[in-house]
């Protein structure tokens, strides 16, 4: 017989979320999604279908897209977790380009997988800042929404591209030579 008590199962993790390093107590096997909005009160990430499929908690661990309801939290120590409300400007609450971007082509409509899509495409275009438009057509289709039909969050995330393109050749010495897909 195997006798623990429920203290055996508490633990200490250090998670580095949006630049801030946050200490908190947690059952070993609570998810990073359960600990972001009950813990630390970051209520954008949602919960969705808690199996991975939806993308409503999708997240940047690493810079890198991950479904936060996968992911136990203890598994998130040492790692950089950025979560949507990184988006927004912190002093003024701004609206950051790409939620602009999916305002201005109405890439949402009850919102409550927008987080997830932004945060999929922020990942996205960090790693591909000048994609096409069926590459970002193939990276949407991991998340799931029953609202839009995809075709404004593709547009969204192709003007956002473009206008994060168009700013990086307007600094770039030589800007006119740089092209911009």
């Amino acid at each position: 017989m195997n006798e623990t008590s429920e203290l055996d199962d508490i633990q200490l993790i250090t998670l580095d979320v949006n630049g801030t390093s946050h200490e908190v107590i947690v059952p070993a096997r609570h998810t990073l999604v359960d600990v972001l909005r009950h813990d630390l009160r970051l209520t954008g990430t949602h919960v969705g279908c808690e199996h991975g499929i939806c993308g409503a908690c999708t997240v940047l661990v690493d810079g890198l897209p991950a479904r936060a309801c996968l992911m136990f939290a203890a598994q998130a120590e040492g790692a950089r977790i950025t979560t949507v409300e990184s988006l927004a400007d912190p002093e003024t609450g701004a609206l950051g380009d790409l939620q602009r971007a999916f305002t201005e082509h109405h890439g949402l409509q009850c919102g409550f997988c927008t987080p997830g899509f932004l945060m999929l495409a922020e990942g996205f275009l960090a790693q591909r800042p000048e994609p096409t438009r069926e590459e970002i057509r193939e990276v949407v289709a991991a998340n799931l929404c029953r609202c839009t039909g995809y075709q404004t969050i593709v547009d969204a995330i192709e003007a956002c591209a473009t206008a994060r393109c168009a700013d990086r050749a307007e600094q770039a010495p030589g800007a006119e030579e740089t092209p911009c897909n």
